[in-house]
């Protein structure tokens, strides 16, 4: 029987640290993420809408006529297929509209500090990055 082996690979080779990013950036994407999950819920609570409560209202809704059949027949056929279809074109096109935003404050951002030079790196006030993951690593040994 062998004896445990305690050192970690983590120890031996830990992971490079990410790069610092700027505070603009951190806002963006925090911003980014913030309005990603925002829009996710909202299109959920439309689906769940459509799956569970119009058919919880059909009785009701069965005196409406769509194109000659009752509303919750059209739902259940048809309707309810192209609402999903809409939820999924919304969430590309809004999407897509903040990825372009997230691009350009990443370009903005990327200029910046092009034009501040590597000198002006080394003299930045360190309140002016926010250094994601930059503590040692944790062993994960067992």
């Amino acid at each position: 029987m062998a004896a445990p082996h305690l050192s970690s690979h983590a120890t031996l080779n830990p992971l490079p640290e990410p790069p610092p990013v700027s505070v603009a950036m951190a806002l963006a994407h925090r911003k980014y993420w913030r309005f990603n999950l925002a829009l996710i819920a909202v299109l959920m609570t439309l689906g769940f809408f459509v799956s569970f409560v119009v058919p919880l209202l059909a009785p009701a809704l069965a005196r409406l006529r769509v194109g000659g059949f009752s509303l919750p027949f059209y739902f259940g056929a048809q309707g309810a297929i192209l609402i999903y279809l809409a939820l999924i074109v919304v969430y590309i096109v809004l999407m897509q509209r903040a990825d372009r935003q997230l691009q350009r404050a990443f370009e903005a951002d990327s200029q910046r500090d092009a034009a501040s030079g590597p000198a002006a790196d080394s003299t930045r006030d360190a309140n002016d990055d926010v250094n994601v993951g930059t503590a040692a690593p944790a062993a994960r040994g067992r």
